[in-house]
């Protein structure tokens, strides 16, 4: 019996809320069994009191997850288990779930030949279901995860707390599902990749919970590598071989080339006499800087004129704007194949990305269905696909230095010698750019011993390189080939 007077209202602990319900897919012709376990778990810390003592746990925070498992009689033992989640910050964990790795995906089309409303959903034949059992996990204020009432939400909205109440769900699923002895996977996308990487280190670290694989889709464990500061080039010199891919694909460079022989010139130009050019600044010659902006033009398309007013250094932004003025068209950020339309034509950049606005819509309208319609989970919040709610995202631990995880990622790598990390980049992605990943991984540091655990794999699409055919046949069977060799 409570002690509480009679008038204060008594409230019941928050519980977790799930459906579960089961289904069926195809794969290469075998129809295969599995159930889904669809709702929120509630994280909590414990609480003590001030002699030290526990005084039990004070919820802080609801996740919600979407849980994969094939059914059958399979021993915990050698059925891995692989946690995914997205980025932003600020993102669901839609776009691995409905892309590639669930028995579900999206039907949108590509760019060129995008479907139109209202969208659909089919069969995924290219699941990682087959090899293993998925979580998928909605950090806290994106999807249906809210900080419960009390708490602050700002307060899970940086560096540190996202991987705190990441690995604490992922260590609580793990216990309640009795898979501590499974193998153990993390897959993420964009800055879903920055928090496995910090998640490699807190999960071994604070839960001893050492991980088999971790596969980064579309990687950056460096912020230096994106940050076009003025004094600092190297920005420059690893976007230039995208640019380069991005000029090809549209038709824009002169002659009949393969995308390789275009990408070889554009790293061996990009890594020598560009670097080496930029490194000079104002010591550089007129005769020599003439020379690299001619380059520069023949391998990216550009106005050699518009280069040398840039200093040879051109934005993202400027990039994106400048390649396609002439037809009225900007590229994309996320994927340079989409192109998009501006109403100021002689704007300096574009007034969005066109690849973002593509495949949002179809995404939104695919997990909607998905959770209330086919997982029968019911909620009247808004399942936040791509949100604005967690600005200002804080990386304090950062202040006055780049946001760097690489460093996490190599300590893990050292401490847990069976770790084994698959890195996949797009050709076509400006946001997470395929040279800047490359460049990471040369200044990992990694014992020469251990460099063969990490894996890269390239596609001819850019940062959900799923939504192109071709990519989506040739990641998935790369992820599959990762968990097997992995375990």
């Amino acid at each position: 019996m409570s002690d509480a007077p009679a008038d204060v209202p008594q409230t019941d602990p928050p519980r977790d809320e799930v459906s579960v319900t089961r289904h069926t897919v195809t794969v290469d012709g075998r129809e295969l069994a599995y159930t889904v376990t669809a709702g929120t778990m509630v994280l909590a810390d414990e609480a003590h009191g001030k002699d030290g003592q526990s005084e039990g746990t004070k919820p802080r925070a609801r996740v919600f997850f979407i849980a994969y498992a094939l059914d059958g009689d399979h021993d915990p033992r050698t059925r891995p288990v692989t946690f995914s989640f997205n980025g932003g910050p600020g993102s669901s964990s839609v776009w691995l779930h409905l892309g590639v790795l669930g028995p579900r995906r999206v039907v949108m089309g590509d760019a060129g030949a995008l479907t139109g409303p209202p969208y659909d959903l089919t069969d995924n034949a290219h699941t990682l279901l087959t090899d293993s059992d998925l979580v998928f996990i909605d950090p806290v204020s994106t999807g249906f995860s809210r900080a419960e009432k009390g708490e602050k939400p700002g307060d899970f909205h940086g560096f540190t707390r996202d991987i705190e109440s990441v690995g604490d769900f992922i260590r609580l699923w793990v216990t309640r599902a009795g898979r501590w002895l499974s193998p153990k996977f993390l897959v993420g996308e964009s800055y879903g990749t920055t928090r496995a990487a910090g998640l490699s280190g807190y999960l071994q670290g604070r839960h001893g919970l050492f991980l088999n694989g971790i596969m980064l889709v579309s990687a950056i464990l460096d912020f230096s590598t994106v940050d076009f500061t003025p004094g600092h080039d190297l920005p420059y010199v690893v976007h230039l071989p995208t640019q380069a891919a991005t000029a090809w694909y549209h038709g824009a460079l002169e002659g009949e080339r393969s995308l390789a022989d275009v990408l070889a010139e554009a790293e061996a130009f990009a890594d020598g006499e560009y670097a080496a050019a930029l490194h000079l600044g104002a010591r550089l010659g007129d005769a020599r800087r003439e020379e690299v902006a001619r380059t520069y033009a023949r391998l990216t398309g550009l106005d050699e004129g518009f280069i040398l007013r840039c200093d040879l250094r051109v934005t993202l932004a400027r990039f994106r704007k400048e390649l396609l003025r002439g037809r009225g068209l900007t590229v994309g950020r996320l994927d340079s194949r989409f192109t998009g339309l501006d109403r100021d034509h002689a704007g300096a950049e574009p007034s969005d990305d066109a690849s973002m606005t593509a495949i949002l819509g179809p995404y939104a309208a695919a997990m909607n269905h998905l959770v209330r319609v086919e997982l029968r989970f019911e909620s009247d919040l808004p399942y936040e696909i791509l949100t604005g709610r967690v600005r200002p995202w804080s990386y304090r631990e950062f202040e006055n230095r780049h946001v760097r995880v690489s460093d996490t990622l190599r300590e893990a790598l050292h401490h847990n010698r069976h770790l084994k990390v698959l890195v996949a980049s797009g050709y076509y992605d400006f946001a997470t750019p395929y040279h800047a990943t490359r460049h990471t991984l040369d200044h990992l540091a990694l014992n020469p011993e251990l460099c063969g655990n990490v894996r890269e794999t390239f596609y001819e699409a850019g940062h959900m390189m799923y939504v192109h055919g071709p990519s989506l046949e040739a990641l998935a069977r790369d992820l599959r080939d990762f968990v097997t060799w992995a375990q």
